[in-house]
């Protein structure tokens, strides 16, 4: 299960690097997961060097693309709603051409092409490089669609382009694919097998983001735990890998060191974290240096070891536990936070309060939390029945939902009285009075703006606490500026 991105945030595509010689306009949205977003950010750059620049404006857009996710039922449906707008758009401007990115493309490529004809070009996760030729068999009048799978894709050569940017924060990919078959997600269907990024690459895209003003940087992939670069080729293949090979490999502690001394002053993050390839060198490299940011996302799923052996989650409850107590004691200021699903196919009423009881022990900060939804495709969707009622999933859903916001409630209120850094994002969401930031525990934090701006890290007192949100007064400006 992926990370859900704020949806308030999708559909914007403001970008700091149009170029003035380029022509056409290019309207892309983005859905689902940060690697969506991330994706969207090679796909604009790709296009730059095509003469794109990007839109805000539907109705000027010469190419309107939609990066589509297919974990949740609710987004497939977004992006249709999305599809009939921009169709009503194109008969008022016939010569925009729409075209579907990602996840749901590789799924829906001849549904969307062939039976519906809601699209001019399908292009997979791994086939945005092909994106020129795939415009120009558009511009001939011909459907075009490459949703190929790579076993060598990491897109490591190309600069993105920073599309809802802030100038602040910015997302680097360092994989791709994932190798966990969970029964209910079908990320392994559409983006294939892991492969990691050649990490010199990733140092140079960080380096970049530092000289243009970035501040954090979020390490990102399905699976970053995975990451092993032993010069190219997919996880599965290192154990053909040649002595010098193995010896020489990067795994992701080593890149989080050599990002982290890097770039001192640079805030690191990194996401998603799967507990059976969590290591604890990660945990002790996070202890060592105080730049990579206190905060763990560490998807569960359930507290029921039946459940977790239904969904071919590769961890027990008990060794999800242990490694909650090792992080705990290793990082005592650690936040974590959760991905859980109610009512998988044959959840019992037992295996719900093992859920809770988990949620109790651990004290997440904060969660994101679904009731299951039958994916297309999955393991789960072939060989398991969809059995739970759906307002028993409701039900059990807000049951999760209202327990963890007690947990949350706790974890901020812990923090009244203290004096967190905060790197100034944004202006908070009320008003135009309080900036908006978070700390190294990834609590949001809003306080007084004074004379501070965007991307000055900032000593803020807390006063007070929602379940979500830090309030406090500003005291001054971090050694980090």
């Amino acid at each position: 299960m992926e990370k859900i991105i704020d949806e308030s945030k999708q559909g914007e595509s403001l970008v700091l690097e149009n170029k003035k010689e380029n022509t056409r306009k290019l309207f892309i949205e983005s859905y689902g997961c940060a690697m969506n977003f991330s994706d969207s950010e090679i796909v604009a750059s790709i296009l730059s060097n095509e003469g794109f620049n990007t839109t805000n404006k539907l109705e000027d857009a010469d190419l309107v693309l939609v990066n589509t996710c297919s974990i949740r039922d609710k987004a497939e449906q977004t992006v249709r709603k999305r599809l009939e707008k921009y169709n009503a758009v194109k008969k008022t401007n016939p010569k925009m051409k729409v075209g579907v990115l990602g996840c749901m493309a590789e799924r829906l490529k001849s549904k969307f092409l062939e039976e519906e004809k809601i699209v001019d070009l399908v292009v997979g996760p791994d086939a945005y490089k092909d994106l020129p030729n795939l415009l120009a068999e558009v511009e001939d009048g011909r459907d075009a669609i490459n949703v190929i799978l790579s076993k060598e894709e990491t897109y490591g050569d190309i600069s993105p382009v920073r599309l809802n940017s802030n100038g602040v924060a910015a997302f680097v990919s360092i994989t791709r694919g994932c190798d966990n078959m969970c029964t209910f997600c079908v990320v392994p269907f559409t983006r294939g097998r892991e492969r990691s990024r050649d990490p010199q690459s990733i140092l140079e895209e960080v380096k970049d983001l530092w000289s243009k003003g970035y501040k954090e940087i979020t390490l990102l992939g399905q699976n970053v735990d995975s990451y092993l670069w032993y010069g190219g080729g997919l996880k599965k293949d290192f154990d053909k890998a040649t002595d010098m090979q193995k010896a020489t490999a990067t795994n992701f502690a080593k890149l989080l060191e050599m990002c982290a001394e890097a770039q001192p002053k640079m805030r690191i993050r990194f996401s998603t974290s799967n507990p059976q390839d969590m290591t604890l060198d990660v945990v002790e490299t996070m202890a060592k240096y105080d730049n990579i940011c206190k905060y763990i996302h560490l998807p569960v799923q359930s507290g029921s070891d039946r459940i977790l052996k239904e969904m071919n989650r590769q961890h027990t409850r008990e060794e999800y536990i242990e490694l909650i107590n090792n992080i705990k004691r290793i990082l005592p200021d650690c936040t974590i936070s959760q991905d859980m699903i109610t009512g998988f196919p044959t959840e019992t009423e037992e295996d719900h309060q093992d859920t809770l009881s988990l949620m109790r022990e651990v004290k997440y900060a904060f969660g994101y939390m679904f009731a299951y939804s039958e994916r297309p495709g999955t393991l789960a969707e072939r060989k398991m029945e969809d059995d739970v009622p759906l307002e028993v999933k409701k039900r059990r859903l807000q049951e999760v939902i209202d327990l963890q916001l007690e947990h949350s409630y706790e974890k901020t209120q812990s923090f009244i009285g203290k004096t967190v850094e905060i790197l100034i994002e944004k202006e908070a969401r009320k008003g135009d009075k309080d900036w908006s930031g978070r700390n190294s525990q990834n609590l949001l934090c809003v306080f007084p703006k004074e004379h501070y701006k965007v991307g000055d890290y900032v000593n803020v007192k807390i006063t007070s606490a929602t379940k979500t949100t830090l309030i406090g007064e500003p005291v001054g400006y971090s050694e980090n500026n």
